[in-house]
């Protein structure tokens, strides 16, 4: 039980009827039993306060950040390797545009990488190494056919919650107007 609970008890105690009557002490006695039971319930231990326990967190934080920043650094020098070796040329150096868009039939969209992103790929040849290679890409088509959707949606919400709206101010101004009808009967 926290310190104040204990004076508080002792007073509890000390101020129990002798001859069939509730003595209460002044509101001033009560006070500083009522305050220190309330503060001492929210105190931190101060076991976790003394050198030797901050010195332990210290050290166990100080573990787990070098865990975990260590764990990051190991993994982003492995995936720079991986990337020079694996990348595709258009990620390291220019390269030029020699095919259009076009949508990737089912053996290309099972054998090449670049299909799997958008569904879409476009020829691409590397000035450096004179590489062609494929690279995602997004058709206009597509692009445009998404566009018109999202527009027709935000006008469909739009005239959703526009009629909302007027249903709802009809519904208010015909409640208030029964308000006042109402007030004026009551006269």
């Amino acid at each position: 039980m926290p310190e104040g609970c204990h004076m508080f008890a002792a007073w509890r105690l000390s101020a129990a009827p002798r001859d069939g009557k509730t003595v209460r002490p002044p509101l001033d006695d009560r006070r500083p039993a009522l305050i220190a039971m309330e503060t001492s319930r929210w105190r931190a231990p101060l076991a976790c306060c003394r050198p030797r326990a901050l010195v332990l967190h210290a050290l166990f934080w100080a573990l787990v950040a070098l865990r975990v920043f260590g764990a990051a650094l190991l993994a982003e020098d492995k995936l720079a390797a991986v990337k020079a070796a694996v990348s595709p040329c258009w990620l390291l150096e220019d390269f030029v545009v020699t095919g259009e868009c076009s949508q990737c039939d089912d053996f290309q969209t099972k054998t090449q990488s670049a299909c799997s992103q958008t569904g879409y790929v476009e020829k691409v040849n590397c000035t450096k190494s004179s590489r062609d290679d494929y690279k995602s890409c997004r058709s206009a088509v597509t692009e445009e056919h998404r566009f018109w959707k999202f527009e027709a949606a935000a006008l469909s919400a739009t005239a959703l919650l526009a009629i909302l709206v007027v249903l709802r101010q009809r519904r208010l101004d015909r409640l208030a107007s029964e308000k006042v009808r109402r007030q004026i009967e009551s006269i």
